[in-house]
């Protein structure tokens, strides 16, 4: 199935690693040409050679933190001037927050998340939009906590349940401009950011890692954690002309994972 990307501009923030990265390969792989940014510039000058490199796609990499407008404003406007000031589609992503139950966390650290989380989110978008072309899409990455919460992630639930109520604002308010708003949930994939959930679970209850991963692939009805590539997939489905009648939705990528309906 041919998604439509070829030769469509698209932007991937937090992309010099995990699902980040596995969107931009996708993306790249359909055809299109990808700007990519990191906080990290040998880590996403890296990515940039591999996605070069795997694809042979046009690739530009960026350093940016997703916290600052400012920054956040000087990636679209270096990607408008480099491919002729439109966008097509748009992941926004960032790291997650740390871990801690409620009562650990401070008000530091929850005005943190919400710069990280919800504000970043808000910043790219608006930054983004006007420049963004009939029919383009946008696609938010949140997590398997805003449908069921999980322990010690409050700062994350509570931020990215934020992320999807923006997410079903703007898919009615964008809608009049052919721009679709999408989100994608990530269950038990296979990133850095799992692993070190993973082993912070083991490390508090006593286990191995490797029991707590298994303890986790038990629960899922596929056996198994996910992929960067099978997560890449469904996201370049969202943000390609082939979703065209899907805005304001948010689909699973858990193997069945969540048990809610």
């Amino acid at each position: 199935m041919d998604l439509g990307l070829r030769g469509k501009t698209a932007m991937v923030a937090a992309a010099s690693k995990g699902l980040g990265f596995g969107v931009a390969r996708a993306l790249a792989t359909e055809g299109a040409r990808v700007a990519i940014c990191s906080r990290d510039k040998d880590a996403i000058q890296s990515a940039q050679s591999r996605l070069v490199e795997e694809t042979g796609a046009e690739i530009m990499a960026t350093t940016c933190d997703v916290k600052s407008g400012p920054q956040l404003q000087a990636w679209v406007d270096t990607v408008g001037a480099l491919w002729g000031g439109q966008v097509d589609a748009l992941l926004v992503n960032a790291g997650g927050p740390p871990t801690g139950l409620f009562m650990e966390l401070s008000d530091e650290q929850w005005q943190a998340a919400f710069e990280l989380t919800l504000m970043s989110t808000i910043r790219l978008i608006r930054a983004v939009v006007p420049v963004m072309k009939e029919g383009g899409a946008i696609l938010t990455i949140t997590s398997s906590s805003i449908k069921e919460p999980i322990e010690r992630l409050a700062l994350s639930t509570v931020m990215r349940a934020g992320v999807a109520g923006l997410v079903k604002t703007l898919a009615d308010e964008l809608a009049p401009h052919r721009i679709r708003v999408n989100n994608l949930i990530p269950g038990r994939l296979n990133t850095d950011r799992v692993n070190e959930l993973d082993q912070i679970a083991a490390q508090r209850s006593g286990r191995t890692f490797a029991e707590v991963r298994a303890g986790w692939e038990a629960k899922i009805p596929l056996k198994r954690l996910g992929s960067i590539d099978e997560f890449g997939r469904a996201a370049a489905f969202l943000l390609s002309p082939a979703a065209s009648y899907i805005t304001g939705a948010s689909l699973r990528v858990d193997g069945g994972a969540m048990r809610s309906i």
